[in-house]
């Protein structure tokens, strides 16, 4: 089975790969105001150290764990202890979610794309996003109807997702993202340009990058940099082993993970001196401080975004089509990945064929993620997506450290990567994933869990909370812990 493995065309490939996933939406929408909010240029310190001490040990382990037991997530840890595969179906399960809503904010990225070009959205982008175009219902529990645009759009992901996943590995997903990536990085360099030569400009890009040394003592914008390295970097997603899991015997795994650490912490820069450019100017042009325009997620994307589009006149609809397809390439190369995640783990588990695979996986992914094309969409993705990051990913990513660290050893993994790669790592590298990565991880979700309880999520009441939310969890805990008491079809693989 190892043998007739699919494999990458060229390391320059897989690394456009991992860069692709690792580059999705929160590095345009969620970085440039983690870094505004934490401090400015004083988040430098920490998120440095969390590049060096979480970021990319971690990268090295999923690498090593994907390339020495050449396998899927599930396989991966299977073959490292078969006590342990259940997590690695966890991970598998809370990716397919985040699949689901992911595609629904690709499919208001296409829509806006096209409402770009005429600045449909009008005077009031907020009043147009929430009440026109989402339609959305007073509560998560008011389901409502189908919001037939948004439907579309969601079918048309899919078909991409599909069709990309559906031609394999060389064929499909290096191809893509050989062509996406350098795309994605011209237009956000387009973007950038003219974003910092509007007037204005320069007062937002002070607010940003001016430091602020005493946010650096609050312990949390510490757990800030963990968080934003962690999820931009899609460790604990069963991303990572699976593409590594691709590679030839022979490769640098250690410089691998450096050069997709560093390539998408350089385009998170990039986007963050853009964003914040174009924010600058429209603080400017309203007489008001960037304090008062400055957002994150989805409101910075469809509701300021399109304001400031509509006050820049022409070079508006230039960037306002440029913002939406940058939007939608990074999206797209993400939701890649997670569909090739979801597979590997099947086809590896089940033993069927990958046209099989990826064709059922996108009917099923398609129905599902039509709940999120409702009235209430909004919502579900608002709940999942808090009790996703802050539990499920997080805790994933504490037992594969654990795991490694006290179970397999990291020695194992060191020596496997270092036999192959130019630049060998040393003890160092044990050290953080025993304790570092752990105790840090460790903190990252007691904080959130006192702060859950203190104040539910987002104001909301606690039935949508636990149905949404704590359900999807459990979902997720159950699930690993069923589809891992299965035997492979393969006796070799376990």
């Amino acid at each position: 089975m190892e043998e007739n493995r699919e494999q990458w065309g060229t390391k320059v490939g897989f690394i456009l790969a991992a860069i692709g996933s690792a580059v999705g939406l929160g590095n345009i929408w969620r970085f440039p105001y983690v870094i505004y909010s934490s401090g400015g240029g004083a988040f430098l310190i920490p998120y440095f150290c969390a590049i060096f001490t979480a970021g990319i040990p971690l990268l090295i382990l999923e690498y090593g764990m994907g390339h020495k037991f050449k396998g899927s997530t599930p396989l991966a840890l299977s073959r490292a202890n078969k006590k342990f595969e259940w997590f690695g179906w966890w991970s598998i399960i809370s990716s397919s979610i985040i699949l689901c809503y992911y595609s629904m904010i690709l499919s208001w990225a296409l829509k806006y794309l096209t409402f770009s070009f005429g600045k449909v959205w009008g005077e009031d982008s907020n009043e147009f996003f929430y009440k026109e175009f989402l339609k959305l219902s007073d509560s998560p529990m008011n389901i409502g109807e189908m919001v037939w645009p948004i439907l579309i759009g969601i079918a048309l992901i899919w078909i991409i997702n599909w069709y990309i996943c559906y031609n394999g590995v060389k064929s499909g997903i290096e191809k893509t993202s050989k062509l996406l990536l350098p795309c994605l990085l011209v237009i956000m360099i387009i973007i950038v340009i003219r974003g910092i030569t509007l007037e204005g400009a320069t007062v937002g890009l002070n607010t940003l990058f001016t430091p602020d040394w005493d946010k650096i003592k609050n312990p949390q914008i510490w757990i800030s940099a963990y968080g934003q390295v962690f999820f931009s970097l899609s460790i604990g997603t069963g991303i990572m082993m699976t593409y590594s899991s691709y590679l030839p015997k022979k490769t640098d795994i250690n410089n691998s993970a450096f050069m997709t650490a560093f390539a998408n912490c350089g385009f998170e820069f990039l986007c963050a001196i853009g964003v914040f450019g174009i924010l600058g100017a429209m603080a400017t042009s309203q007489g008001v401080a960037v304090e008062d325009v400055a957002t994150s997620g989805i409101g910075l994307a469809f509701i300021a975004f399109p304001k400031i589009f509509t006050i820049m006149g022409v070079w508006g609809n230039v960037l306002g089509v440029l913002f939406f397809v940058c939007l939608s390439f990074a999206g797209i190369t993400s939701s890649v990945s997670l569909v090739e995640a979801i597979s590997a783990a099947i086809i590896d588990k089940f033993g069927w064929k990958r046209k099989k695979v990826v064709t059922t996986l996108s009917i099923v992914g398609f129905l599902i993620s039509t709940v999120f094309a409702t009235n209430a969409g909004l919502y579900l993705l608002d709940i999942m997506d808090n009790f996703i990051n802050n539990y499920g990913i997080v805790v994933v990513g504490l037992l594969e450290a654990f795991v490694i660290g006290w179970i397999v050893k990291p020695k194992t993994i060191r020596e496997h990567t270092n036999s192959m790669s130019y630049f060998k790592i040393g003890k160092w590298w044990d050290v953080i994933i025993k304790f570092v990565t752990p105790t840090l991880l460790t903190i990252t979700l007691i904080q959130s869990l006192i702060k859950e309880f203190k104040t539910p999520y987002g104001g909301y009441d606690l039935i949508p909370l636990l149905l949404y939310g704590w359900a999807i969890i459990a979902l997720g805990i159950i699930g690993g812990i069923l589809i891992s008491k299965r035997s492979w079809k393969n006796k070799s693989e376990n």
